[in-house]
């Protein structure tokens, strides 16, 4: 009868941590859009969003639009500064600035540095810096762009980067073997980890990250290694953006809001 009743209790027990593995999303609102790929939204409310090319930016009562077809593709934004909005133009190794109205700042065409340039991944930092890793010399550096000058702050580095993030002081990346890796703006380059095989992924914090495998989302931290189970009512999504406790999933439909409390 005690080892019945001790079994009983360890099954409990176990059901209850199982039950708890996992974040529960309160839908909070819903946006329709038609969009090729969803960026995320700023700290003033407004959604930014690629369709047929066409950056858009879009409030409650107003819609911005850039579109710059003589440079190909858009490879990717940054919005982290939405009065100083990054376009990433890969084919043309090209990349533009925007203001908040998406009007053209400053139009960047790296071919054109004098030290050769071929970029893999741009992003914003900070001053008037852009992180950039050279695939020429696998290199990370940082160009300002006001007075066109580029330097390297890393010794070259074997693999390719298979997603990357940054912000004003910290440039991350993920390579295809899944090692997580972070640079500082003095070239420091510190092993953060190892994350498990994902579809696509957002950085959330230095030890944390959501990522997408299977349909599903997944809360990943570094301390312990767990991943958690990231509940929601879309059976089936595009993308995803995190920002501010709140998870912004894509459909086909448009964006829908989910209040979600992480560590």
């Amino acid at each position: 009868m005690k080892k019945l009743f001790c079994f009983a209790l360890l099954f409990f027990i176990s059901f209850v941590s199982a039950q708890e593995k996992k974040w529960i999303g309160i839908r909070t609102d819903s946006i329709a859009i038609k969009a090729d790929s969803f960026i995320g939204n700023d700290l003033f409310g407004a959604w930014y969003f690629v369709q047929n090319n066409t950056f858009i930016k879009k409030s409650r009562t107003k819609t911005w639009q850039y579109k710059n077809p003589s440079l190909g593709k858009i490879t990717k934004s940054d919005i982290q500064n939405p009065l100083k909005i990054i376009l990433f133009y890969e084919n043309f190794n090209t990349v533009v600035l925007l203001d908040n109205q998406l009007n053209e700042t400053q139009k960047i065409n790296l071919s054109e540095n004098s030290l050769p340039i071929v970029a893999g991944a741009v992003g914003i930092a900070f001053g008037n810096r852009l992180w950039i890793y050279n695939s020429l010399t696998q290199q990370i550096g940082l160009l300002d762009y006001l007075k066109n000058e580029y330097r390297s702050i890393t010794t070259p580095f074997k693999g390719n980067l298979k997603y990357y993030n940054s912000d004003f002081n910290y440039f991350q990346w993920i390579n295809e073997q899944s090692d997580w890796y972070r640079c500082d703006i003095y070239g420091k380059v510190t092993f953060l980890g190892k994350i498990p095989e994902t579809d696509d992924l957002q950085i959330v914090s230095d030890t944390a990250l959501i990522y997408k495998k299977d349909n599903q989302l997944h809360y990943f931290s570094l301390d312990g290694n767990k991943a958690t189970l990231i509940d929601f009512d879309e059976k089936t999504f595009k993308s995803f953006s995190y920002k501010d406790q709140i998870l912004s999933i894509f459909t086909k439909q448009g964006i829908t809001n989910y209040k979600i409390t992480l560590p």
